[in-house]
């Protein structure tokens, strides 16, 4: 018989009994939730509420799917993990699949764990491909909490000592004088932007910002990599929100709405990259459950045309919003939006949660609030939020 230990011990001087706790760095709402189906969660106390948060963006096919939770659960009835020492057809799968949906056939896919290693591996392969080091990123940007994906993100406040490097090129958002002349004083590696930045609070990069990036990485041989980790997968109403612009990057980074809540993340690359053993690596990515979520979700978005529902719902939702009280812009497109009020959101989003029972997201704009619901949304749920929404603004806007 083996025996077990338990993990609780005493101090010998107090006599007291000592627990570990976790490490208190997520500020938290009071809620558990215990159930989730679609758009909607229930707590521990039989609450109802809808998300159009998604968690950060990462429910894209709604929670607990009937073909998502079957795909994983027959899955783990065959083999849930092992490494990529060996044969795994569902990696092939998922990139046949990813290509044709995504329109880039002729990409390959590496596949990870998270954003920040998507965005790692980007610019390693980037630096790997034309040896240089200097990474140009945006204001307001955020990549990821990694060694280069934070030195890239702008936030000095979560960037520790030993992130710090020279090599980060931090420029002003959709500033093509700026872009050109950083270029012209650097010997850049790769420029990574988002399509619309997430945590900045939505802003959205101009097609001819992108466009200007993409010729100036040719003119200087640099590498374009799009971060598609929130505003891709569908959420745009197009696979990826850069394909907007017309011209595509050289890598695209993916993470949140590519598991539907399953971790599993990915970069694909074009073909000007030639791979070799060894160049990158994980232990975890690319795992049969993981590839199975990601297959899943997949199949989902095809299935049920949800790029067109997000683009659908999208417009409804943003016309809507930009006739209401109290509301200074609205950015963004498809169902990744930015509703920049006239007034701080903080309270707004309190009244949401807590009087209407409805989660939304915030931003490091701390007027904005992100509204990131899954794609498959219909406008009966967004008509709850809007009349709700109206409804807090309101009594704000009367008692202000």
């Amino acid at each position: 018989m083996v025996g077990v230990t338990t993990c609780n011990s005493y101090d010998s001087n107090k006599a007291k009994k000592i627990t570990m706790k976790l490490f208190d760095v997520y500020p938290l709402f009071n809620i558990e939730p215990v159930k989730a189906q679609g758009s909607w969660l229930w707590d521990n106390d039989g609450n109802k509420y809808l998300d159009l948060y998604g968690g950060h963006a990462v429910i894209s096919i709604g929670h607990s799917h009937t073909h998502y939770v079957r795909k994983i659960t027959e899955q783990l009835n065959r083999i849930g993990f092992y490494s990529n020492s060996v044969q795994i057809p569902l990696q092939k799968e998922l990139a046949e699949k990813l290509g044709a949906l995504s329109g880039h056939d002729d990409y390959e896919l590496f596949l990870c764990n998270s954003g920040a290693e998507a965005n790692e591996n980007a610019m390693k392969l980037a630096s790997f491909h034309n040896g240089k080091k200097k990474i140009i990123s945006f204001k307001n940007g955020f990549h990821g909490r990694t060694s280069l994906a934070v030195a890239v993100t702008d936030n000095p406040s979560i960037v520790a000592p030993v992130n710090a490097t020279d090599n980060a090129l931090i420029l002003p958002w959709n500033d093509e004088v700026a872009l050109e002349a950083a270029f012209q004083k650097n010997e850049v590696c790769a420029v990574i932007i988002e399509g619309m930045q997430g945590v900045g609070g939505v802003y959205v990069a101009t097609d001819s910002f992108l466009k200007k990036i993409r010729t100036l990485c040719d003119d200087h041989n640099a590498v374009y990599i799009a971060d598609s980790v929130q505003c891709g997968y569908g959420r745009s109403g197009k696979f990826f929100a850069h394909d907007f612009a017309g011209v595509s990057a050289d890598i695209y980074t993916m993470a949140k709405g590519m598991g539907n809540g399953f971790p599993v993340a990915g970069i694909i690359v074009s073909p000007k990259f030639k791979a070799k053993h060894g160049m990158l690596g994980t232990t975890f990515g690319g795992n049969h459950l993981a590839c199975a979520a990601a297959i899943a979700v997949l199949d989902v978005i095809k299935a049920e045309n949800l790029l067109q529902n997000a683009e659908l719902m999208g417009e409804f939702l943003i016309n809507s919003l930009r006739v209401m009280p109290g509301v200074k812009q609205v950015r963004g497109k498809g169902l990744m939006i930015g509703l920049e009020l006239e007034i701080p959101a903080g309270e707004i989003r309190d009244m949401l949660l807590k009087e209407h029972k409805i989660f939304t997201g915030s931003s490091s704009n701390k007027n904005t609030i992100r509204i990131l619901p899954a794609l498959n949304i219909g406008k009966e749920e967004l008509t709850i939020f809007l009349e709700a929404f109206a409804k807090v603004m309101n009594k704000v806007l009367v008692k202000s």
